[in-house]
């Protein structure tokens, strides 16, 4: 009897995570951002990026492409989600806009936004990004992702990785952070 109503109470929870995460993502997702709304996002997040990255603009100039995704929503207990929309931009002009979206499942509770910037600094790589109808980490390609201080600098000559990703926070570049999973699929705006 013990067992029974010990199993109860798991599913009942995770019936309530799911609603809640659920709820939580689609209510910030069922209002779909249009590019006017996905490109001022995007202008400030770089111009945070410029501004809290030692290197960042070495970076953007020596970028193929670079795909800025603002305001990404990742909120969970056990289960967890996020999603979030941008602009790719090649030569500093958007030439496509894309979503992201992952799941995830473990120790895991609250809610968060953060600023994602994947800085594409091959033309392979950009091109094998740009041709699939949606483009996952870790199994279409890999994604050096930039964790340490914001006071740090970075370039171009000491990361030689195709693809360099930089997840920001609310107080600058966050740690401990994977993009492993993620999907990015191109949006029509």
């Amino acid at each position: 009897m013990q067992n029974i109503k010990s199993h109860l109470i798991k599913a009942f929870a995770s019936v309530v995570c799911i609603t809640v995460v659920s709820g939580f993502l689609l209510g910030n997702t069922s209002h779909a951002k249009t590019a006017k709304e996905i490109d001022v996002g995007v202008d400030v997040s770089l111009d945070r990026f410029r501004k809290e990255v030692k290197g960042a603009e070495e970076f953007l100039k020596s970028a193929k492409g670079v795909l800025i995704l603002p305001g990404v929503i990742k909120g969970g207990f056990v289960f967890g989600a996020e999603y979030g929309e941008g602009a790719l931009r090649i030569e500093g002009k958007t030439v496509d806009y894309y979503s992201t979206a992952a799941g995830s499942y473990g120790f895991q509770i609250g809610a968060q936004k953060k600023d994602i910037i994947l800085v594409f600094m091959q033309d392979e790589a950009l091109n094998k990004f740009r041709e699939s109808s949606g483009w996952k980490v870790g199994t279409d390609g890999s994604v050096a992702l930039v964790d340490l201080g914001a006071g740090t600098s970075w370039d171009t000559v000491r990361i030689k990785e195709p693809i360099v990703g930089f997840i920001f926070g609310q107080k600058g570049l966050m740690f401990n952070l994977t993009l492993e999973g993620s999907k990015f699929t191109k949006l029509k705006k």
